[in-house]
């Protein structure tokens, strides 16, 4: 079987997750009720980050610290997503699911870091990469602000989501690229 290296794609999902919860906060923020919008978009983007993620965490043929670096947070991410949808749908306010993004983004804390300790990334893209690993977890980190309620903290949030999608349509743009160029 040969190898299939999913994680262009990822990037692209996570980017579009980044958006639609970037889209409900700046909603909430301003003051429209009608989030369930997004619970059928967010639902299916969940389905794909959940089964991407595991997918990798436990059957990609790379490093485990790889696996640890793309899968698990993509498998969290997806989990977080299918709940907020859900919630999303029953119009239960879905800020709850803050705190599962604070533990989320600990983990995302701890990698950014690993990224330039451990080398992990090199060349061209280690700014890009450790750029997107900091601010995804500090969007994770910070998400616990939408319990204040307050429009600002909202819009922090969404700047912070909106510039680690355009972070990582950037990286998995390069990749579709870099992955072309080069055919097996």
């Amino acid at each position: 079987m040969a190898f299939v290296d999913p994680l262009t794609i990822m990037l692209v999902a996570v980017a579009s997750s980044a958006s639609l919860i970037a889209i409900y906060l700046i909603g909430q923020a301003l003051g429209k009720r009608n989030a369930e919008e997004l619970a059928i978009p967010g639902f299916f983007i969940g389905i794909f980050d959940f089964l991407s993620g595991f997918f990798m965490s436990f059957s990609w043929p790379l490093p485990d610290a790889y696996k640890m670096l793309f899968g698990d947070p993509m498998l969290f991410l997806g989990i977080i997503m299918m709940a907020g949808s859900y919630m999303l749908y029953k119009k239960i306010n879905p800020r709850y699911l803050s705190l599962f993004g604070f533990f989320l983004g600990i983990y995302l804390l701890v990698e950014t870091y690993g990224i330039a300790a451990l080398n992990l990334e090199k060349g061209n893209y280690f700014l890009p990469a450790f750029s997107f690993f900091l601010f995804s977890a500090l969007a994770a980190l910070f998400s616990p602000l939408v319990y204040t309620k307050n429009k600002y903290a909202y819009y922090f949030l969404a700047a912070l989501l909106i510039i680690a999608a355009f972070l990582a349509l950037f990286i998995g743009s390069a990749g579709i690229y870099g992955h072309l160029a080069s055919p097996p």
